[in-house]
């Protein structure tokens, strides 16, 4: 069984030797992902709220490319760079999902306190199935 990269312009492309995802198996796993506009390949703004957003809507690009949406997500991993931003987080995480899964059904998720390049708040990652 093969593995399959996946790759869209939907999302950035990657500063280093990585895919955007890549399936196999029927799983797929979303690399993880910054608030970096796909067209500039820069960082969307200073604010959480506002790269959280671009960071997820980047998750999505590559799900998308990779034939899952959220609804197949299994698992999530969220990377903070200070835990003062934990509560901002979750308000912005919980309203997405709200509106991205209305009927429940989110993926399991583990938050972690990392340190990123200069002005990058938060990375995510995700892991799917794929085909159902």
């Amino acid at each position: 069984m093969s593995k399959t990269v996946v790759r869209t312009e939907q999302a950035p492309v990657p500063v280093a030797s990585f895919s955007q995802g890549v399936a196999k198996g029927g799983l797929l796993q979303v690399a993880g992902q910054v608030g970096f506009l796909p067209e500039t390949g820069r960082p969307v703004g200073p604010g959480l709220a506002e790269q959280i957003e671009q960071t997820l809507r980047n998750v999505q690009a590559v799900l998308e490319a990779g034939g899952s949406g959220w609804a197949d997500v299994v698992m999530m991993r969220v990377y903070l760079t200070d835990t003062a931003h934990f509560a901002e987080l979750n308000a912005v995480y919980d309203a997405w999902f709200a509106k991205a899964l209305p009927e429940g059904g989110f993926p399991a998720r583990t938050t972690v306190y990392v340190g990123l390049p200069a002005g990058l708040l938060v990375e995510i990652d995700a892991l799917a199935v794929t085909g159902g």
